[in-house]
């Protein structure tokens, strides 16, 4: 009898390649590495921090609304 085991991804791993790509997007558009790490692994609105960097708003003013 030939048992089978399944080797499952653990979901921190895609939580991971998210974070990551997050992290990407933040620093890309200027925020400082300390705040774009915060952000990246938070429930912040990706879209909404870039845009309010876009629109004039300071990283850490940015930081602190969406945080």
């Amino acid at each position: 009898m030939s048992e089978t085991t399944e080797i499952l991804e653990p979901e921190t791993s895609e939580r991971s390649k998210v974070e990551s790509w997050r992290l990407h997007v933040l620093i890309e558009a200027g925020y400082p590495l300390h705040v774009a790490e915060r952000l990246a692994a938070s429930e912040a609105d990706l879209h909404v921090a870039v845009e309010l960097v876009g629109q004039g708003c300071t990283h850490a003013t940015a930081a602190e609304i969406l945080l």
